[in-house]
């Protein structure tokens, strides 16, 4: 089993170009289900759907969320369908085992204030100052996910523009947006705390965000970094590279922009996927309308 698992690893990773984090995903739901058929002693190639019931059993009786038994789902189903395309077996057993309803989880957004309380906190006297504000204005301003913030390249840059060339899922590449005070802040980074930072420690880099030692930095990183912003600031929440992507999609459909334009911007394959965003602008909007309708204030 686990050679074939090494050969679909290497298959999703090179030819379905699936990002290395969702490799690794399908890696740890494969082998925890290799861990449960080792416990049955039962060969992975001579399971049924009755087996996998009971696997489903296992899961939820550990108190699984459905979101978690859909995903370790999905990634078996994908395994099992690479193996009957590669002959191993003949039919494969997850095709027709249904996939438990998502639960719906809203996405959380942060609000004006919370936002400028962020931005503000960085020292933009100090180079790694500027670039912590820069990583708070790229990621609201063009809604990047954290992985494609973290390669974008000095030469990915339009200042003409105000464009960011972008790797997205699958390594698929778009255009994306950003405004003149996140200009600011790029150019002032490029110029000024950038150039500390790589002159301090005698080094080069072709990437827009480096470390504290100049290098290239990581998802990781960007995410520690805002969590130190987050408690220098006293924000009493969790705050996420991916809420800021959650709130620059809220706050232009909040501002009227219609939804095939965010889809566009945010890089989503499909419609659904950014729909979700339209559940948190339509509850502002009851908020709104409960507050504000002279009908429904109390006398």
């Amino acid at each position: 089993m686990l050679d074939n698992l090494k050969r679909f690893l290497d298959y999703i990773l090179k030819q379905k170009n699936y990002s290395s984090n969702t490799v690794k995903n399908y890696e740890i739901d494969i082998l925890e289900f290799k861990d449960y058929l080792d416990k049955e002693g039962i060969n992975y190639l001579d399971i049924d759907y009755d087996f996998i019931k009971g696997y489903l059993m296992e899961l939820y009786n550990r108190k699984l969320s459905r979101n978690s038994v859909a995903r370790k789902l999905s990634s078996l189903r994908s395994f099992y369908k690479y193996l009957f395309n590669n002959d191993f077996i003949d039919q494969n057993p997850f095709r027709y085992v249904a996939t438990p309803k998502k639960e719906k989880r809203l996405p959380k957004y942060l609000g004006v204030e919370d936002l400028e309380n962020l931005f503000n906190t960085p020292d933009l006297s100090a180079p790694l100052g500027q670039r912590d504000r820069l990583i708070l204005e790229v990621l609201y301003a063009s809604g990047l996910r954290v992985s494609e913030l973290v390669n974008i390249k000095l030469d990915d840059i339009d200042y003409s523009k105000n464009e960011l060339r972008v790797l997205g899922k699958g390594n698929k590449e778009r255009i994306a947006e950003f405004g003149d005070y996140c200009l600011e802040i790029i150019e002032m980074f490029i110029n000024d705390g950038r150039k500390k930072i790589l002159d301090k420690h005698n080094k080069t880099c072709d990437y827009l965000i480096v470390n504290e030692h100049g290098n290239k930095i990581t998802t990781r990183g960007i995410e520690k970094i805002i969590d130190n912003i987050v408690k220098k600031a006293a924000l009493k929440k969790h705050v996420s590279p991916h809420m800021l992507r959650h709130t620059f999609a809220t706050h232009l459909l909040n501002e009227g922009c219609d939804i095939l334009t965010v889809q566009e911007l945010l890089g989503h394959e499909s419609l659904e996927t950014t729909q979700v965003y339209t559940h948190v602008s339509n509850e502002r909007l009851r908020e709104v309308y409960l507050k504000c309708h002279p009908l429904n204030r109390k006398k």
